[in-house]
């Protein structure tokens, strides 16, 4: 076993109590707590960059989902990157950069086998989570695995601006995508889809009907749907949305914070008639699609074809503002908060 100093305590951010509609701060806890020494097959890791990312908020709640909930008075966890202090584990050494899902604390002990290493000399270490990592892969496999892109479709993103949105667009113009529409919720990010990721036009959500800017920025109509936002958006896209055409159903951030049902979509019954296909995805059941992901991917970093955004918050004390952030859309690319400043 190699070991490294490590502090007998650190921070960790815990759940205090269940959001009733938009989380608050008082939602959430800072809590010093034990670092425990790692045992046989573990790592000792400490984090360098924590994700923040939409889904958490799901978790949240003491419901059933494709995610167990956080537990109250507990640590919360996700994505997160960091180097090894302390390995009990053959093929871990002291220094070895590694990602792993044991975020929102400082320092993290965990069985080697949940770790993947990291090459930092490769790409910037917190781009692993983000275009190289689960943010990436999404974006990467829902486009092409389960939204069957074509070279010629016109494609419509909502949420564009944000981790997974931005990547989709980038990716639909690389694979020869006819039209990129993006929406988005300031001109700001509007103007940066289109001259930073290359959209072929982008709105403004809160400017007017999402129905009727869409069909300004697509008057043909729309093939495919990749779906980060639910309500109106969804709603607009099935009315746009020719014969045969689908929809990647990612995410709906826009109902998250519903303490109601939500009101739409009111035009599913178009469904039928346009004979669309609605499918629902999860990233973890991709994971064969990663070689090729890493490959394509990583390639098109190098070349300069594709571009990743970040929004980085500094100050693990700011882990749970900035998720808050998050969810107020105030990020452009993936949201990811930097522990040592």
């Amino acid at each position: 076993m190699a070991t490294q100093e490590a502090p007998a305590t650190a921070r960790e951010w815990h759940l205090a109590a269940r959001p009733q509609g938009w989380p608050v701060p008082t939602d959430f806890a800072l809590v010093e707590a034990p670092v425990r020494t790692p045992g046989p097959g573990e790592i000792l890791v400490r984090n360098a960059y924590l994700s923040v990312d939409p889904y958490m908020r799901g978790r949240m709640n003491d419901v059933k989902s494709y995610a167990p909930p956080f537990r109250l008075g507990a640590p919360m966890d996700g994505g997160a990157v960091g180097y090894v202090v302390a390995s009990a584990a053959e093929g871990f050494a002291p220094g070895d950069a590694v990602l792993h899902g044991l975020g929102w604390r400082e320092y993290a002990t965990l069985p080697a086998e949940q770790a993947v290493k990291v090459d930092p000399a490769a790409a910037p270490l917190s781009a692993y989570l983000g275009v190289l990592g689960m943010t990436g892969l999404t974006a990467y496999a829902g486009l092409l695995a389960v939204g069957g892109l074509k070279e010629g479709d016109r494609v419509f993103v909502s949420g564009a601006a944000g981790a997974v949105g931005s990547i989709v667009g980038q990716i639909a113009r690389l694979k020869g995508a006819s039209l990129v529409v993006g929406s988005a919720g300031s001109a700001e990010k509007v103007a940066r889809l289109v001259e930073d990721f290359g959209f072929d036009a982008a709105f403004n959500y809160k400017d007017g009907p999402v129905h009727e800017q869409l069909a300004k920025a697509a008057p043909e109509g729309i093939d495919l749907y990749f779906d980060n936002v639910g309500g109106d958006h969804l709603e607009a896209a099935i009315g746009a949305l020719g014969v045969h055409g689908r929809a990647v159903l990612c995410g709906a951030i826009a109902q998250y914070n519903d303490t109601t049902a939500p009101a739409g979509p009111r035009n599913l019954a178009q469904a039928i008639g346009k004979r669309l296909r609605l499918e629902g995805m999860l990233v973890r059941d991709h994971a064969a699609l990663q070689p090729q992901f890493v490959a394509e991917v990583g390639g098109w970093l190098r070349e300069g074809k594709l571009r990743e955004e970040q929004t980085v918050v500094d100050g693990f004390e700011n882990a749970a503002e900035a998720f808050l952030d998050l969810l107020r859309g105030a990020n452009t690319g993936k949201m990811v908060v930097r522990l040592d400043g």
